[in-house]
């Protein structure tokens, strides 16, 4: 049985599978996905700020979260889901888990993220992200440093970081709703002065 938690020490073991499978990935779709270090997945695993799947003690899905401009952007990142796994709806319970993670550690902050994929773009869809130019996510050079990776990164320089390939997704907190249940901000200021 799948189980998705947030990560623990007790899945540092997986990191190096978790990077190799990112790059098979990002390979076989012949579109970009940042290449990661092991120390860094490790290093997710370590602060709490990752997700995992796992069937028994077989490593099955990951996805990590990363925060940008002092903690006033956040991005969900990483997602990557066996092969073998895929089409069972995993994909989409990590990312909410991850969402989840995201909102609970930085309520305050925008939630974004660039993709080429259709499935991410449902799925962040149904989480209330809602598309936007590029110039609206974080403007955090470090950000787009992790980029350079990607072979579409010349279409990013190219148009001075405004295109690519990557659709940007935001959910800003302040407006949009949480498919968690939550109200968002201006929902809550207005009940809280009735």
């Amino acid at each position: 049985m799948v189980t998705i938690n947030i990560a623990s020490p007790e899945h540092l073991k997986y990191a190096g599978e978790i990077v190799l499978l990112m790059e098979k990935a990002a390979k076989k779709r012949g579109t970009g996905i940042a290449k990661r270090k092991v120390e860094y997945i490790q290093k997710k695993i370590q602060e709490s700020k990752a997700v995992i799947a796992t069937d028994g003690d077989c490593f099955v899905g990951f996805c990590y979260i990363e925060t940008w401009e002092h903690k006033n952007f956040v991005a969900n990142s990483g997602l990557i889901v066996k092969e073998s796994y895929r089409g069972k709806g995993i994909a989409k319970k990590l990312k909410y888990k991850a969402f989840e993670l995201s909102r609970k550690k930085y309520p305050e902050a925008k939630l974004f993220g660039i993709t080429t994929s259709l499935a991410v773009m449902k799925i962040n869809t149904e989480l209330g992200y809602k598309p936007v130019a590029l110039a609206e996510i974080t403007r955090d050079e470090s950000f787009w440093e992790g980029c350079k990776s990607c072979v579409n990164y010349p279409i990013l320089m190219h148009t001075g970081k405004t295109h690519c390939l990557c659709t940007g997704m935001l959910f800003d907190p302040a407006t949009a709703n949480s498919p968690l249940g939550e109200k968002n901000n201006v929902e809550q200021e207005k009940i809280s002065q009735e």
